[in-house]
């Protein structure tokens, strides 16, 4: 279990998430809240703002014949005076700030451009909102911010975090985002807290969580947001190598730097908080009023050989979004005041604008300002793209801020990144570093989560006996279709093994081999006869009663093949009843020899006239009354529920056995149940009849054969019903061939010995005298 093996942060991480988002709106001359202590970076953006006003005044295409004025405020970066400020703007307390300029009703203001931090911008609409007067932020939406970091997150498969913020209303709005996005995206945050600069406490907590004062402190992953991840005093931490995050995308707006480089001495004298920017970056005084030891400015000062923040040296991120703020606020004006007329545009100078107007503009702007798309939806959200930033280590070994990729939410599930460089992760490494809970669990295995643990904490089960997982982390098992069954790793489903008793086992080639030499023995004995049939032995027991019993043992032997090979439909029926109606056969036949031997002795007594009720034809209507029986009850079965051939899915779960299913049951036990009627009414005639004149009587092999073949069938019916799969068939083959076997040697061995080995009985004076 890695825990803890990175770490990730919001401002620090989620400390200000920067966006243009649309919140509520208002009238007129725009307002712009900006922040100064001096702050050269927030006096850029108002010059901005300035620079983009006068462009759009001097536009023939963009609200032409009507001209924006504007005011700026300073917050001081505080919460309260930027309410003491929206307070007074919902009052209509502001003061016109142009004299000369022709500003109608400067009361009614168009729209507010947000304050440049984001918890002082918050406050500020909640309070304008009440009045419909919208503003436009520049600054990161946190909704979508918390969306694509939880994103980012995943998309490197970390789900072990933890997270910071600052204590305010955006960085714990921020949080409870990012934690419910986490959540959704299968994200574990071990812990979060939040802190402010002035909370010594908070901050030595944090501190010593994610154990920054160890020696060596232990390697973190660092996830940050746009406040702090292109904040360029932070980069001298080497611990943060490796971080990445959201930035707003490069841009250019041209004509800005020649424009911030224009101010004039006369400018800059006639504004303090210029005055006090000047003073600070050239360390020179330009009020004669102040009493310092400073140089007196000479007017030579240049900004460009002084570094400042004022003039940029590096492509504009925010800076870009202030300016599209005010070309936004113009174009929903411009919707509201002008008619478009052939070409040119026509707009209404005295048409009374209210600040609702401008606000359902606002959210239907859509244009294109320097080959970059401006647009809002209905929550007032852009589209969220960003750029991805890494922190790397340049040549110099100082860390470089590089864009290695971009994220665009409106692109298709799981395809919003693209990565187009190599990433550089904590110290310095290059392979994706780990941060689970629990090592991912492999295909196989499902999870089943640790008691009072995070989802993300969890123990990797085996799949029970039946059921696969074929991916990763999978929360549960599934089973395999009936037909197939997993593999030995229980990542994926194999078709059945299907079992029957196939020609090619060895169990197979045996029992056909004996099947055929059983037919073959058969065969065998009725040449002998055949060969032998004017001797007193084989015309003493009927001849032809004992031609027609070879005939039935050989086809006996031969239908146990029919129960060889994959069963099919007709294979099936004809194995069956094959097999019903030959025993049938045989044992009629055995049953005529036994009442011929009975009636036999019964002639021999004086004025005996039983033989003529009982001669050659009535033997063969015997025999074959009693097979009719047999093939009329076949008949009714196949006709009525014939057997079929079905897969047995039940006996084995990991086989498939291909097997005849019996159709009819009761077809099937009177199918037997009548061969053993006839083998029972034949043992008893044989056992009367056993203690006849031994050299006359064909009894007692009679009676000893029939005792074989019942104690044969009377034990496959157990081994028949408890045997599985292939080998219920071989049972049967087995009891077919036994029976068989037991009928022929009983019966015609003690006849083929002394036809062939003791001719000399072979005589009818011989079977006429006793010994």
């Amino acid at each position: 279990m890695t825990f803890f093996s990175m770490f990730f942060s919001f401002a620090v991480l989620l400390l200000r998430f920067k966006n243009i988002n649309l919140t509520n709106f208002g009238k007129c001359c725009v307002l712009i809240f900006i922040t100064f202590s001096i702050n050269a970076r927030a006096l850029r953006f108002s010059h901005t703002i300035i620079f983009a006003i006068e462009e759009i005044n001097n536009s023939t295409e963009l609200l032409p014949g009507i001209r924006l004025g504007y005011q700026i405020h300073d917050s001081c970066a505080a919460v309260p005076v930027a309410v003491q400020a929206a307070f007074q703007l919902s009052n209509r307390e502001d003061k016109i700030f142009f004299k000369d300029s022709n500003c109608s009703m400067s009361g009614m203001m168009a729209a507010v451009v947000a304050e440049s931090g984001s918890t002082p911008s918050i406050s500020i609409s909640r309070i304008i909102g009440s009045f419909n007067i919208p503003q436009v932020n520049t600054s990161f939406n946190y909704f979508q911010t918390s969306v694509a970091l939880a994103k980012l997150v995943k998309h490197f498969g970390w789900t072990w975090i933890g997270a910071i913020c600052s204590d305010s209303d955006y960085g714990n709005n921020g949080m409870a985002s990012f934690l419910q996005a986490a959540q959704k995206e299968g994200i574990c945050v071990e812990f979060s807290e939040s802190f402010h600069r002035t909370q010594r406490h908070k901050i030595q907590k944090v501190a010593d969580f994610i154990q920054l004062a160890s020696k060596p402190s232990p390697s973190r992953q660092w996830i940050g947001s746009e406040s702090w991840i292109t904040d360029t005093n932070l980069q001298k931490f080497t611990f943060c190598e490796g971080a990445i995050g959201f930035a707003i995308p490069k841009s250019d707006i041209p004509g800005l730097k020649d424009f911030l480089l224009d101010l004039s001495p006369s400018e800059v004298a006639a504004s303090p908080v210029l005055t006090e920017f000047w003073e600070e970056t050239f360390k020179c005084r330009l009020r004669k009023d102040v009493n310092t030891e400073q140089r007196v400015c000479n007017g030579s000062e240049d900004l460009q050989k002084v570094p400042n923040a004022f003039i940029p040296s590096s492509p504009l991120r925010i800076t870009t979004l202030v300016y599209k703020a005010v070309y936004a606020i113009a174009h929903a004006i411009h919707s509201v005041v002008c008619v478009k007329e052939n070409i040119t545009a026509e707009c209404d100078k005295h048409l009374l604008l209210e600040s609702k107007q401008v606000l359902d503009a606002l959210k239907k702007v859509n244009f294109t300002k320097n080959g970059y798309p401006v647009s809002f939806d209905a929550n007032g959200d852009p589209v969220a793209v960003y750029e991805l930033v890494n922190w790397q280590k340049g040549q110099s070994g100082n860390i470089e801020l590089v864009t290695v990729g971009f994220y665009n939410a409106s692109l298709p599930i799981n395809k919003e990144f693209h990565i187009d460089r190599n990433l550089t992760w904590m110290d310095g490494q290059q392979q994706v570093p780990v941060s689970v809970c629990t090592d991912s669990c492999p295909p196989g295995t499902h999870k089943v989560l640790q008691k009072g643990k995070p989802i993300c904490c969890f123990d990797c089960i085996p799949c029970p006996e039946g059921k696969i997982s074929n991916t990763s982390d999978s929360s549960d098992c599934f089973p395999c279709p009936i037909e197939f069954w997993p593999n030995p790793e229980k990542d994926s489903c194999h078709p059945k093994p299907v079992e029957y008793l196939s020609i090619d086992e060895t169990l197979a080639i045996i029992l056909a081999a004996v099947s055929v030499g059983g037919a073959c023995l058969a065969i065998l004995t009725a040449a002998v006869f055949f060969h032998h049939r004017t001797t007193p032995i084989v015309r003493a027991n009927n001849s032809e009663l004992s031609f027609l019993l070879l005939f039935s043992l050989t086809l006996c032997f031969l239908c146990s093949l029919t129960f060889i090979g994959a069963p099919t439909e007709w294979s099936c029926m004809l194995r069956h009843s094959a097999f019903g109606i030959t025993f049938v056969l045989c044992i009629s036949c055995v049953l005529g020899k036994t009442i011929v031997v009975l009636m036999a002795f019964k002639a021999t007594l004086p004025g005996s006239n039983v033989m003529k009720w009982f001669g050659p034809l009535q033997q063969r209507l015997t025999v074959v009354f009693f097979t009719f029986v047999q093939v009329l009850i076949c008949i009714v079965w196949l006709v009525l529920r014939p057997p079929f051939p079905m897969k047995n899915f039940s006996t084995y779960k990991e086989t498939i056995i291909l097997e005849c299913a019996l159709g009819s049951a009761i077809g099937f036990w009177a199918v037997l149940g009548y061969i053993g009627l006839l083998a029972v009414f034949c043992f008893v005639l044989a056992v009367l009849a056993r203690k006849l004149p031994d050299n006359f009587n064909e009894a007692k092999l009679i009676t000893f054969s029939m005792l074989i073949f019942c104690a044969v069938w009377l034990s496959f019916i157990p081994a028949y019903v408890s045997s599985p799969g292939k080998f219920t068939v071989a049972v049967e083959i087995f009891a077919i061939l036994a029976s068989s076997f037991g009928l022929i040697m009983c019966i015609f061995a003690p006849k083929c010995f002394i036809i062939l080995c003791q001719p000399e009985k072979n005589t009818k004076i011989y079977l006429m005298n006793k010994k």
